[in-house]
């Protein structure tokens, strides 16, 4: 499992009962987590303290239920600095344990010894896009999402990344791959963390299980001729990450000298030292010798 153990201004510090007690910098939520199967920690005092909880409706979706919390807030990991705010869905704005991945980013983009150019696709607020502008990459943000594409720029001015070379695309992520495709555009390494379910911005579906395969093919057709890594991630419980490791198999590793490697991600419990999983990734990484 690769574990985001390296936050300062993040921890869960309980779960249980199908949820989960965080601490978000100086604020403290509840929100539900279904991997939380085993009971709370008896006497553990953050879930009755919380700042907020969200409420699941038997219905579909849920609500906050807000004590003391402000309409929005930020938490720094390591240089990069996030605007965080409370989402319908549950959603805060980021995924704390992408943060074992944006390790990875830094330590490739960094260690190529060479100038980087990274596609991010289903790039969200931007983490993975931050994390690689950072260590000195050009970056490509596309996300079928006009509020998510500027909440990830807030994010870069947060961080001191807003001069940085990174291009911010609104636009379905099929689409725009197929359109760099036929531009000739090439990228030394992308990432894609798609959702389990979504629609673009003209109605396109998106359902992972069905879309994945065809277009990890896709998108190989933008990969460099000297890449640097590939990088998947899912949330979706249906694609274990052996699934994804073959997938990459199958696609980059037939491109370049390379292996594949895939774990599940996890973050740390204070309370019990456990951890808890939270999704997967596979990895491509390109053999530069």
């Amino acid at each position: 499992m690769w574990i985001a153990d390296q936050w300062t201004d993040y921890a869960v510090l309980d779960c249980g009962d199908g949820e989960k007690v965080e601490r978000w910098g100086p604020h403290t939520l509840v929100r539900p987590d279904p991997q939380a199967i085993w009971p709370r920690t008896p006497g553990e005092r953050a879930w009755k303290t919380a700042d907020a909880t969200y409420h699941r409706s038997s219905s579909g979706g849920g609500k906050w239920d807000i004590r003391k919390l402000p309409a929005q807030w930020t938490v720094s990991y390591r240089e990069l600095t996030f605007q965080l705010k409370p989402m319908a869905f549950k959603h805060t704005g980021l995924f704390p344990e992408q943060a074992a991945n944006w390790d990875f980013i830094d330590g490739m983009v960094r260690g190529a010894g060479r100038p980087v150019s990274v596609l991010n696709l289903f790039a969200y607020t931007g983490g993975a896009t931050l994390a690689a502008a950072a260590a000195g990459a050009s970056v490509c943000h596309v996300d079928a999402s006009k509020g998510m594409v500027g909440w990830a720029r807030e994010n870069a001015a947060s961080s001191g990344l807003g001069d940085r070379p990174i291009r911010w695309i609104v636009d379905d992520c099929k689409k725009f791959v197929e359109r760099e495709i036929r531009r000739g555009r090439k990228y030394d390494a992308i990432i894609m963390d798609p959702p389990s379910y979504g629609r673009g911005p003209s109605g396109e579906t998106w359902k992972i299980e069905e879309d994945i395969a065809g277009f990890v093919g896709l998108a190989m057709g933008v990969l460099s001729d000297k890449p640097l890594f590939v990088l998947i991630s899912s949330y979706s419980t249906g694609l274990a990450p052996s699934v994804m490791a073959y997938l990459l198999g199958i696609t980059a590793a037939k491109r370049a000298p390379g292996w594949v490697e895939a774990q599940e991600l996890g973050l740390p419990v204070k309370s019990t030292g456990l951890v808890l999983p939270c999704g997967s990734s596979a990895r491509f990484i390109a053999d530069t010798n």
